[in-house]
C-alpha cells in the first residue's frame, strides 16, 4: 500500500471519496471529481467499510505456517504482514463472490 494522497483538501483518497459519498455523489461523479476510475472510488469504499468493521467484526481463523510464508513475498511487495493480506484476500473473495472461480470445485447437479 502507497503512502497516502492528499485529494481535495482531504488528507487521504479515501476521505475525499466518503465525503463526496455522504454528499450523495454516484461513483462514477466522484471518479470524475477525483479524476480515477469508477472502480477505484467502489474499491476505496469497500476496503473503508472493511477498515471500519475490523475490530468489531473479527473472528480467528488458523491458516498453516506454510501457506503463510508462501504469502510472505506478495505482502512485503505491498508493505504489509502476511496475516493483513490473508484478511483482504478472504474479504475480496468474499465481496466479489470469487470462492468458486477460485476453488473451480463446482458439483455437478444431480439431474436424476
Amino acid at each position: 500500500m502507497g503512502a497516502p494522497k492528499p485529494t481535495l483538501g482531504y488528507p487521504t483518497r479515501t476521505d475525499a471519496v466518503i465525503a463526496l459519498r455522504k454528499l450523495n455523489m454516484t461513483d462514477v461523479q466522484i471518479a470524475e471529481q477525483l479524476g480515477i476510475h469508477p472502480n477505484t472510488v467502489s474499491a476505496l469504499i469497500h476496503s473503508h467499510k472493511r477498515k471500519r468493521q475490523a475490530d468489531e467484526l473479527q473472528r480467528t481463523v488458523r491458516v498453516d505456517i506454510d501457506a503463510i510464508e508462501q504469502l510472505r513475498p506478495a505482502a512485503e511487495a505491498r508493505g504489509i504482514q502476511p496475516n493483513e493480506l490473508i484478511r483482504r484476500l478472504v474479504a475480496t473473495i468474499a465481496d466479489e463472490g470469487l470462492t468458486d472461480a477460485i476453488l473451480d470445485d463446482h458439483q455437478e447437479e444431480n439431474t436424476a
